[in-house]
């Protein structure tokens, strides 16, 4: 292959003008013959270039609303001919195709026009063609041309010049050949996904996901696995689209706890009041309301102090200076919120290692979207779970129906379980948890261990006895056998959701009658794994 080829011809045809007047500025002051299309053409023209309209190259005018201008031997024969094939030569020759030595491309916004809403057949008016055929060409014959996708990398185009003599390298030509194959490949995988979607199509033949890079991370899980942080462009409010004030660079498990917290708390919706998730290891170890945001973080905390140490908090109203400073008295990883006031920032200032992120509003938890799972060999794919109920969704199934403050610590312990490792037990007391067991193999292994976290949480706060004494109890799969739900009740609670579904309710509910407690079905599963 070619290591320097010099740079003579450009073609530019970009939906997004950032930056295209400065760089058609600097190829024109290199004597590089700018080639263009359309729109492209006349912001050149306007930033005073001389441009070569596409159209007189190929003697066809654009047409069909600009769906057929570069589809041409002109063009696509100037990209890919080898220039040292002799026959590739004589062909350019016999056909009067001058070589193109660079193409600048970015296709039509099709992401953000299905981001905006847009309908069918504007989605479908959003698809590039010419623009992918070209990049595709290009990056295909990157031995002799170079193609720049990213408007972030002109500035990398105009330093491999300066450092060549208007030359560019073979390394760096096939660093941007990758780049243009993974956009060309992002963009198709945004058409197929939505066009999955709006055909209502589950399970398609073939599917494609793909993300822009965001952060190259220092290590994965462990420090010996590489790893990276991509995002989707959906746009849906987290950690992927947080701005974050300071401390340093998120690591992948910071990244990963956020997002369960900021997840978990988002089902809390501020004029509910204020509400506080305090995350460890994905599996929430505290989350409470609050008649203050600063009470509620106070509450969450309270449940497991020992675990919310070097935690991450995840806040659902805007970040203010008195729950800041709560914040600030223990060793805190993470703390994201929709905003944070000028006075919580400074309180923050003196944590060096805490970051603070601001999202932009919460995340929905009724939005649809795929969750997704690599197994060896292949990958899972299932909708998000965004299942919801609220009171008239729930069955009662024993003699005592629960009473409304025991229906309202239900509903909340049942949000709560959706989001911890499975199997899940949640007991909740007046809006907030006072015993979360998770991820263990038997049901009854949880209901233990959230029970013995109420009895360490009586000790840290000099308690008579557990809070889990008049609790309700969540679980988040049915209970296959009574055994589970008696030592709920052993531990004080007096009233149970859970799905039902088991071929022994019947067991379970008698068993919930004899022991005075309330029970109601959801007909849903939270299963977590």
């Amino acid at each position: 292959m070619t290591d320097l080829v010099p740079l003579r011809r450009a073609l530019i045809s970009v939906s997004d003008k950032t930056g295209l007047a400065e760089l058609g500025r600097a190829l024109a002051g290199r004597g590089v013959e700018l080639l263009s299309t359309g729109g492209t053409a006349a912001a050149l023209r306007e930033a005073g270039l001389g441009v070569v309209d596409v159209a007189e190259v190929t003697g066809f005018p654009e047409m069909m609303d600009g769906r057929v201008k570069t589809l041409h031997p002109m063009v696509h024969g100037g990209l890919l001919a080898l220039r040292d094939n002799p026959e590739h030569a004589k062909a350019m020759a016999d056909h009067g195709i001058g070589a193109i030595d660079l193409l600048v491309v970015n296709l039509y916004p099709f992401e953000a026009t299905v981001a905006k809403g847009a309908d069918y057949e504007t989605c479908i008016e959003n698809i590039d063609i010419g623009g992918p055929a070209m990049i595709r060409a290009a990056a295909k014959n990157h031995a002799f041309v170079g193609v720049v996708v990213d408007t972030d990398d002109y500035a990398a185009l105009l330093a491999e010049l300066d450092a060549n003599g208007g030359a560019t390298g073979l390394a760096f030509r096939q660093k941007l050949a990758l780049t243009a194959y993974s956009r060309t490949a992002a963009y198709d995988a945004a058409v197929s996904g939505w066009m999955a979607g709006a055909l209502e199509e589950t399970a398609p033949r073939r599917r494609a996901f793909a993300g822009t890079l965001a952060q190259t991370l220092r290590y994965g899980e462990n420090p010996h696995q590489k790893a990276a942080f991509y995002t989707d462009g959906t746009g849906r409010p987290g950690v992927a689209t947080a701005r974050q004030w300071q401390g340093k660079e998120l690591s992948y498990n910071n990244i990963n706890d956020t997002d369960a917290a900021f997840e978990l708390v988002s089902e809390f919706l501020p004029g509910g009041g204020p509400a506080c998730a305090i995350i460890k290891h994905a599996n929430p170890c505290g989350v409470a309301r609050g008649a203050s945001l600063k009470e509620a973080y106070s509450r969450a905390f309270d449940c497991d102090r020992t675990s919310a140490f070097g935690g991450i908090v995840a806040l659902n109203m805007k970040l203010d200076e008195e729950t800041a400073r709560a914040i600030a008295e223990i060793f805190t990883e993470v703390v994201i919120a929709p905003g944070a006031d000028d006075a919580a920032k400074q309180v923050f200032a003196a944590k060096k290692n805490l970051r603070l992120l601001t999202a932009d509003g919460l995340a929905n938890p009724a939005q649809p979207g795929l969750a997704v799972r690599q197994v060896s060999g292949g990958f899972l794919v299932q909708d998000k779970d965004n299942g919801r109920i609220g009171p008239d969704d729930l069955q009662v199934v024993t003699k005592r129906a629960p009473t409304e403050t025991e229906i309202a610590d239900m509903l909340f312990a049942w949000k709560v379980a959706k989001h911890v490792k499975s199997n899940a037990i949640v007991y909740v007391k007046d809006g907030a948890t006072v015993g979360v067991g998770a991820g263990q193999m038997s049901r009854v292994d949880s209901t233990r261990i959230a029970a013995r976290k109420s009895q360490d949480m009586a000790e840290a706060l000099g308690l008579s006895m557990p809070p889990t004494k008049g609790s309700v109890v969540a679980s988040d799969a049915f209970f296959p056998f009574p055994d589970g739900l008696l030592t709920a009740a052993e531990a004080g609670a007096t009233a149970v959701i859970q799905p039902g579904g088991s071929m022994r309710d019947d067991q379970v509910i008698a068993a919930a009658d004899e022991a005075g407690l309330a029970m109601v079905f959801t007909g849903m599963r939270h299963f977590r794994h």
